[in-house]
Formats: C-alpha cells, sequence, structure tokens
C-alpha cells in the first residue's frame, strides 16, 4: 500500500471535533475582525474631512486635474478661503464636531451594549449576528453615501453614527459567548489572546483599506468596509455553528500528548458538573480572585449563588445576578478607563501623527497601524503571562502601571523623528491593548462560567455585555475628551490618558492583593485530569 502524502496525513492527524473547533476559532476571529474593519475609516478620513490649503485656491491634483475633479462631486470652498474640507468640518470647530462623530457612535454602542447581550441571551447567536453585521455594513456605507450625494448637514452623519453604534453591539457578546461555547477553560487567557487579535488586524485592514481611497475619494473608504462587513453576515449566517452539540461533537477534546496533561484545565466545553470532579484541587484564580469555591481555608469563604428555575442551566440570569458575581464590577470599572485610553488612540491617532509628524492622512493612517501590531504582541503576551501565573488581576495591573509612564515618554519623544515615533507605537500599542485584551476575553469568559452561576451557560452572553458596555462607556468619553482637550495641546491629551491608567489601576487593586495575598498551585503544578 502506498504511503499517505503529507498534507492527508496532517490532516487526518486532527479528529472531526478539533477541525470544527479550527474552523469556529478562524471563523469568528474574522466575523468580529469586520467589524472593527468598519470602525476605523472615521478616523483616517478626519484629516480629509478637516484640511489646510495654501491661500485661497482649492486643493491640488497631484494625478492629474481631470482624474482628481472626476471623482469629487463638485462643491464650493467654504467661506473660510484658508481652509478647504468638507462643510460642516471645515470650521475652526472641527475638533470638536469630531469629537462628537466618534461619541455619537461610542455613547450609542455603549447604551446599546447592556441590551444588546440580555437580548443575545434569548435569540439565536447566528440569526442575531447575522443581522447585526448586515446592519453594520448598511450604515457604514451610508456615512460614505454622504461624500457622493454631496451631504453636508452635520446631523445626517451624527445620526448614521448612532445606528451603527447600535447595531455593532450584536457582536461582541455573540462572538465571545458563541468561542467560549467551543473552547474551554484550558490555556484561556493564550487562545482568546490570539483570538483578540482580531481587533488589531480588523484596526490595520480597515486603515489600509480606508487610507487607499481617502485622499481621492473618501466616500469608497466607508462603502467597502460597509460591503465587506455585509458580506461577512452572509458568511455568519451560512456557516455559523453556535454550541458544539448542535453537530454532535463530543464535549470534551481527547489529548494526544502527555505535554498536555500539565496545564490547568483541558480544552473542553463547559457541562454540569460531575461527582468525580469534586476532588480536583481548583485554580488559585477561581479560588482567590472569583471566589469560586468558598471551600478554601486560605481564602475568605463567600459566594454568591445565583439561582435559575429549578436549576435549569438554560435560564437566562439577569442583569442584578450578573453584577453579583464577584469580579464583574471591578473589572469593568477598570475597563472603563483602559478602554478609554484604547479608543482615543483608535479615533485620534492619526490625525496626531498628522499634527505632529505633517503628514498626509493616507501616510499617517498607514503609520497608525503600529500601534496595532503592537496591540496584537501586547493581547498575546497578556494572555500566556496570566495563563502561566494564573493571576489575570495582576498580569492587568502590571501592564497597566508599565503604560502610564510609557505614554509621557511617547508624548515626548514623538516629536523627535519618525523612528522614535515608531518603536513607541509599538510598545504603547502593546502595553495599552493587553490589558484591554485580556479582560475582554479570558476574564470576562471566567466570569460568566464561574462556579456559582451553576453552570447557566446562558449567562456568559450577560457578563460580557455589561464588562464591554461598561467599557464602552470610557470608550465613548476618551474620544470626547482628547476632541474638547486636543485644542489646548496634545500634552493635556496624554495627560489626561496617563490619568485614565491610574485609575484603571486603582479599580484592580483589591483583586491583586486578594490574588498576591492567597497563594495557590502554580501553574503545571496541578494533578493532570483524567478522562471518565
Amino acid at each position: 500500500m502506498a504511503r499517505l502524502p503529507a498534507g492527508i496525513r496532517f490532516i487526518v492527524s486532527f479528529s472531526r471535533d478539533q477541525w470544527y473547533r479550527a474552523f469556529i476559532f478562524v471563523l469568528t476571529f474574522l466575523l468580529y475582525a469586520s467589524f472593527h474593519l468598519s470602525r476605523k475609516p472615521i478616523s483616517i478620513v478626519k484629516g480629509e474631512l478637516h484640511k489646510h490649503c495654501a491661500g485661497g485656491e482649492a486643493e491640488p491634483s497631484f494625478s492629474g486635474q481631470s482624474s482628481s475633479t472626476g471623482h469629487r462631486p463638485p462643491r464650493q470652498l467654504p467661506d473660510n478661503e484658508t481652509d478647504c474640507g468638507w462643510a460642516p468640518f471645515d470650521k475652526n470647530n472641527y475638533q470638536q464636531l469630531l469629537g462628537a462623530l466618534d461619541y455619537s457612535f461610542l455613547c450609542a454602542y455603549a447604551i446599546g451594549m447592556y441590551l444588546s447581550g440580555i437580548i443575545g441571551e434569548r435569540l439565536p447567536i447566528r440569526y442575531y449576528l447575522t443581522f447585526g453585521m448586515l446592519a453594520s455594513g448598511a450604515f457604514t456605507s451610508l456615512f460614505g453615501l454622504g461624500y457622493f450625494y454631496n451631504i453636508h448637514s452635520f446631523g445626517f452623519y451624527v445620526v448614521t453614527q448612532i445606528l451603527n453604534g447600535l447595531v455593532q453591539t450584536t457582536g461582541w457578546p455573540s462572538v465571545v459567548t458563541c468561542l467560549s461555547n467551543w473552547f474551554g477553560k484550558g490555556r484561556r487567557g493564550l487562545i482568546m489572546g490570539v483570538w483578540n487579535s482580531h481587533t488589531s488586524v480588523g484596526n490595520i485592514l480597515g486603515s489600509l483599506i480606508a487610507g487607499y481611497w481617502v485622499s481621492t475619494c473618501w466616500g469608497l473608504s466607508f462603502i467597502v468596509p460597509g460591503a465587506i462587513v455585509a458580506a461577512m453576515g452572509i458568511v455568519c449566517f451560512l456557516f455559523l455553528i453556535e454550541h458544539p452539540k448542535d453537530i454532535r461533537c463530543s464535549s470534551t477534546l481527547s489529548m494526544h500528548s502527555k505535554g498536555y496533561e500539565s496545564t490547568v484545565d483541558r480544552f473542553r466545553l463547559h457541562k454540569p458538573a460531575l461527582h468525580g470532579e469534586k476532588s480536583r484541587p481548583l485554580d488559585p484564580e477561581m479560588q482567590c480572585l472569583l471566589l469560586a469555591d468558598g471551600k478554601s481555608s486560605i481564602c475568605p469563604s463567600h459566594v454568591v449563588v445565583l439561582p435559575g428555575d429549578s436549576g435549569n442551566s438554560m435560564t437566562a440570569i439577569s442583569f442584578t445576578g450578573a453584577l453579583r458575581i464577584p469580579g464583574v464590577i471591578e473589572f469593568s470599572l477598570c475597563l472603563l478607563f483602559a478602554k478609554l485610553v484604547s479608543y482615543t488612540f483608535l479615533f485620534w491617532l492619526p490625525l496626531y501623527i498628522t499634527s505632529v509628524d505633517h503628514l498626509d492622512a493616507k501616510k499617517a493612517g498607514e503609520l497608525s497601524t503600529l500601534f496595532d501590531v503592537g496591540g496584537i504582541f501586547g493581547g498575546i503576551l497578556a494572555g500566556v503571562i496570566s495563563d502561566r501565573l494564573e493571576k489575570r488581576a495582576s498580569t492587568c495591573g502590571l501592564m497597566l502601571l508599565l503604560a502610564a509612564p510609557t505614554l509621557y515618554v511617547f508624548s515626548s519623544v514623538s516629536k523627535m523623528g519618525l523612528e522614535a515615533t515608531v518603536a513607541m507605537l509599538l510598545l504603547s500599542g502593546a502595553l495599552v491593548s493587553g490589558p484591554y485584551a485580556l479582560i475582554t476575553t479570558a476574564v470576562s469568559a471566567d466570569l460568566g462560567t464561574h462556579k456559582s452561576l451553576k453552570g447557566n451557560a446562558h449567562a456568559l452572553s450577560t457578563v460580557t455585555a455589561i464588562i464591554d458596555g461598561t467599557g464602552s462607556v470610557g470608550a465613548a468619553l476618551g474620544p470626547l475628551l482628547a476632541g474638547l482637550i486636543s485644542p489646548s495641546g496634545w500634552s493635556n491629551v496624554f495627560y489626561m490618558l496617563m490619568f485614565a491608567d491610574a485609575c484603571a489601576l486603582l479599580f484592580l487593586i483589591r483583586l491583586i492583593h486578594k490574588e498576591l495575598s492567597c497563594p495557590g498551585p502554580t501553574a503545571g503544578g496541578q494533578a493532570p485530569l483524567k478522562e471518565h
């Protein structure tokens, strides 16, 4: 018999269940990356909506007069003849107007997120997510249509942003819940750290796509990402599998090597605890940070039991019930300030680079992607460290502690040249995005599957929505404050960001103290779990 080709041997070396898990991992990664891809254009186009032209002449054509005018609708120069931009963003108050656009989107996103998780628990994830992606694609494209139809009403752009912010809230609770259905707690920090790089990947792709058309036809900077989101919504409807039980996948992953037996837990789905599981040693995070068991002689013993209807694991949890889970409030408030910093960079970094390094909108957008490249490594690093140390709050606290002085250095050295800006973009991206990524993924999944829930799988969507919704309040405030403060100098914006980092760290102090004062088995030090 002939030897099987190497490619076929690779395929059959993995089980059917493992291939399905890999498929869901990649699919949910792409779905949410497309959401972030559609959020990025507004930050790239800001430099084009308000731009300075020498004298009172219209902007010059770089690639031929006819090609430029062929794409741009005819319009009159604004009353202020020293500026040429897109009315109403061509006046001296343009920073406040652009900040209001950001605030409109993010405020709607924050408010909608609290409702989205509750609604999402009661609807099929596939239908709910598909609707959100199709609607988001429509509203993102609608903003770009303002260019082609020569719309200069500020209200039009604000309403479009509000509607887009509301429908985009369908994304995060849905994808986190779906991924957590397929992957258990083993190496959750690493898995979700890698998976959460979809945020940075989406931002990078959004910057590059929007930057390609920003100087010639900025309407396409919105329409193309909108079309991509809508197309991914169709893919979601056709291929997303909400739960492994829907295709009769096994509830545990078979282990192919002994190397996996030293991990805290195995990749497996959440299911009601078996009687044999009572003898398993608990990891310190569940003992201390989340107060999961209450039987430890070392840690304080107080557990909040959140009852369902007669113990039915399919009963949706209430909003107040989710708030009573230990750790939800602290991490939510920490994320509020961490996300404030992250989204200020997301929406204002290209304009800052344009102002400091004197680059055009396209080059500034391309350079700003380095912040997201750093964010990819920061999210993965945070996941690896938190898995190894088994201390989520301490990992976040360390990165927040390092982020504040890094931001100060960034504000100082970015004015020294392009090389310094590149280095600080990578470092700042890693330290700012690390805690944000860890809290919104691994920590949210930990809390959403807390033992006090007694296997209530429907709680994860609400817990995720509460944490990310609270963080989105900070995401709304950050760009708004940046728009209000930046006229007084970019240094003041960085002082605001450093203060926000300090506040984020402050809300984790109690949890960090609990982790450090409540020792547990080191990573890999637990007895291996055995299949029954």
